[in-house]
Formats: structure tokens, sequence, C-alpha cells
């Protein structure tokens, strides 16, 4: 006989507890397991395929490896270097850049060359403090990195795990799937299935959308000539995954450093406003419903949102993991609010009616 509804409630509970306390407590020492667990997921299809394509498990793991392997070991000796470079250089040259756009101001509008004003006060301290916020986000990016993903845990830990992941991947869930609960196995597949496919289109689709993205604006700005291309592209890539943000955060930006670099010479400016409204073509009917789908069931606002809380609650290790609760949360309450659609409680006496006609046909 199942256990009651009250008792069953009460386990799981205790489980997510358990499971909180343990992402609260351990925080550092499991986020190269997360990571790890983060990437053989994302990386299980691309093994599943070669796998089809008549390669073991093992072997296809070994060719995901190696390639994973060049692809880092690219990254860290050409984009790696010049991107913190410019993102430094940038942090150092916003107080100049913000003493141009108060001089355009100024000549415009001479009425507002008045030292006492607000908007002037306001103007002057712009760069400073973009400079102090930037370099002081930049050191705590750094130390944050150098405390919680040292140089062992990002070129041993990390790849390791994920390889020994990835390798046994099918088995761990099949194991998981035959320690489900006889009488809940049925609804928490659909449920897993339904977390699965949002996850796949979210992380899987939007997350090769964005690095698409981030490709196309950074090489682009960077062949116009554009200053800084590179973190801006960077930048308007990674923050893709939020419908327009994206593409109008890098656009101002691209556009605002275009103006301080090439003023009047309006073709270039042009230019860089044309790269992020094709980026958006181009995302909108070729990328997003090719990569992502229609609807992957997890709202921009949500994750936000998801994100701003396990982050703050739980730092690095919680941002990490916001994503994946948020779609099983997500999951979870479609689930039940479909539950309270058919109870007795939403219902109410139209339930009872059709309950005495069902009888009245059985009999």
């Amino acid at each position: 006989m199942a256990l009651p509804v009250r008792e069953q409630v009460t386990y799981w509970g205790i489980a997510a507890a358990v499971f909180l306390g343990l992402l609260w407590v351990l925080g550092d020492v499991i986020m190269p397991f997360i990571v790890g667990m983060a990437v053989a997921y994302f990386l299980d299809p691309v093994a599943d395929r070669l796998e089809r394509l008549g390669l073991s498990r093992a072997g296809a793991t070994v060719a995901i490896t190696a390639g994973a392997v060049v692809i880092f070991v690219a990254m860290a000796l050409v984009v790696l270097p010049t991107l913190i470079q410019q993102a430094i250089s940038l942090a150092n040259t916003a107080p100049e850049i913000a003493r141009h756009l108060h001089g355009f101001i100024i000549e415009r509008v001479p009425a507002l060359n008045d030292n006492a004003s607000a908007l002037s006060r306001t103007l002057a301290g712009i760069g400073d403090t973009v400079q102090a916020r930037g370099v002081e986000l930049l050191n705590g990016l750094i130390t944050s990195l150098a405390s919680v993903v040292n140089v062992v845990l990002l070129l041993v830990l990390v790849p390791v795990i994920t390889f020994y992941l990835l390798l046994d991947w099918d088995r761990m869930v099949a194991q998981i799937d035959r320690l489900l609960p006889l009488d809940h196995a049925p609804v928490i597949r659909r449920l897993a299935s339904e977390v699965d496919r949002t996850l796949a289109g979210f992380i899987r689709g939007q997350g090769t959308v964005c690095l698409i993205l981030g490709i196309y604006y950074a090489a682009a700005l960077s062949i116009l000539g554009l200053k800084y291309g590179l973190v801006v592209g960077s930048v308007a890539g990674l923050i893709s995954f939020i419908p327009y943000v994206g593409a109008i955060v890098g656009g101002a930006l691209a556009i605002g450093l275009a103006l301080f670099q090439f003023w009047g010479e309006w073709w270039f400016i042009a230019g860089a406003a044309a790269i992020f409204v094709l980026g958006q073509m181009i995302e909108g009917n070729v990328l997003t419903p090719k990569l992502v789908g229609s609807s992957v069931g997890l709202h921009p606002v949500w994750l936000i949102f998801a994100l701003a809380v396990f982050g703050s609650i739980f730092g690095f290790v919680g941002m990490l993991v916001a994503v994946p609760v948020a779609a099983a949360l997500g999951v979870l309450m479609r689930f039940g609010i479909a539950q309270y659609r058919e109870s007795r409680l939403y219902r109410g006496l139209e339930a009872l009616k059709d309950g005495s006609a069902n009888d009245e046909d059985a009999a």
C-alpha cells in the first residue's frame, strides 16, 4: 500500500532540505562535480550520436575529450589573453569616454555648462565610477575564481570528473530509474522527461545560440575595427539568453564606442548598428527556431529570479544549479496546476455531478 500523502510530502521535503543544506555547507567542494555534471549533460547527446555512428561509449568519450582539450588550449592561447586585455583596457578608458561624452553634451547644450548643476556633477563622476566599479569587478572576479576555481580544478578535476560521468552517463540514468518508487515511477519519469526537454531546449539550444552569437558579434566588430569589439561581442553573446537584451546592451555599447572612435565616419557607426540588427534577424529566424524551438517552458523572468535568489544565497555554486532547479520547479508547478484543475477544490459541485453521472452510467 502506498504511503499517505502527508508522509510522502514529509519525506520529499526532507530530501529537498538535505539537498539545499549540502549545497550550503559543501559549496566550493562540490562545485567541480556540479560543473562536471553540467558539461557531461551538455555533451551526452554528442556521445550518443557518435555511438550511433559506430563508436563505443569509451571511444566516443575519448573523442569528445580530445576535441574539448584542443578547443580549450586554443582559447587559452589565442582568445582569453586578448579578451582579458581588452576588458582591462576598456575599464581604464572609461573615464576618457565619459569626459568626451560630457564635452559633447556641453557643446550641444551650453546652458548645462554649470559646474554646480546636478547633470554636470553626474557626468563628471561617471568616468571615475565606471572605472572603479569595472576594476573592482575584474579584481573580484579574478579573486573569486582564484579561491573557488583554482588551476588544479580547471585543468585536472573538472575534465576528469566530466570524462567519467560522460562515460557512465547512460548507466547512471538507468540505475536511478531502477531506484524510483514503483507507485510513482511513471509520473516521475514523465516529469523528468519534461525537465530534460526544458533543459535541453534551454541549456543546449540557447547555450549554442549564445555561443554562435558571441562569436559572430566579436568577429564582426573586430573586422569592423572597433576597439574592444571582442569584449562587447562576448558580453552581448553571453546575455543573449534573455530575448533582445543581448542585442540591446551589446548594440548600445558598440554604437557608443563607435561614436567615440569613428566620430564623423558614419559608415562605421552604421556598420556597428547593422551588425546587431543582422544578428537579431539571424537569431529570430534561424538559430532560435532550429536550436531552441518555439517554447522551452522556461520564462526569462523566472530564470533571472532563480539566478538572483540562488546566486545571493549559495554564491557561484547556486548560480550553477539555478537553471536546472528553475526548470524542475517550473515543470512541477505546471503539474501541480494541472492536478489542481482536476481536483474537487477547483471543480467543486461540477466534480460531484460528473461523479454521479459516471456512477449512473456504470450501473
